[in-house]
């Protein structure tokens, strides 16, 4: 199954800065089995919402770190709900209770979550520890989330 990892972050985008999340989350995806793509755009509203079109085409699921905070650069939720179809509160609302639990700048998160058609798009925060933790948020839950937006047949477990 495909994935994406988009990396929103002007010094990545610049060649000034290594991309440590977005080679953490590929990471992760590829050990769950995933055939990872990667992208890489600046902090600009327009391209970061045409990647996450593009990606959603090609892909299943749309991971993105970067672009979550307050500075006035970090525009990545405002272009996910440009792009998303229906919202996914409840996975950016987890991610943002366990980073909150970890660290008080988890507050300040603004991560969204979404479906374009049959994709999952969720938003990590720019760091690697961030996209570690939230990935882990995730991962419980994603497989199934899969399965439900490809209308395959699930078993509910209870847990």
């Amino acid at each position: 199954m495909k994935a994406a990892v988009l990396t929103v972050s002007d010094g990545v985008a610049r060649g000034e800065r290594e991309d440590a999340s977005g080679d953490l989350l590929a990471g992760l995806l590829a050990e769950d089995g995933y055939e990872v793509e990667r992208r890489v755009v600046p902090d600009e509203r327009d391209t970061i919402a045409a990647a996450l079109h593009e990606l959603a085409r090609e892909t299943r699921v749309v991971l993105t770190t970067g672009g979550t905070g307050l500075a006035a650069r970090d525009v990545t939720p405002e272009a996910t709900r440009d792009v998303v179809e229906r919202l996914a509160p409840g996975i950016a609302q987890a991610i943002r209770g366990d980073a909150i639990e970890r660290t008080p700048h988890g507050l300040l998160s603004r991560g969204a979550a979404g479906t374009v058609g049959a994709t999952l798009v969720v938003n990590l925060p720019g760091s690697p520890g961030g996209c570690r933790d939230g990935y882990a948020v995730l991962r419980p839950a994603l497989g199934h989330a899969l399965e439900l937006l490809a209308e395959m047949a699930t078993h509910h477990k209870q847990t």
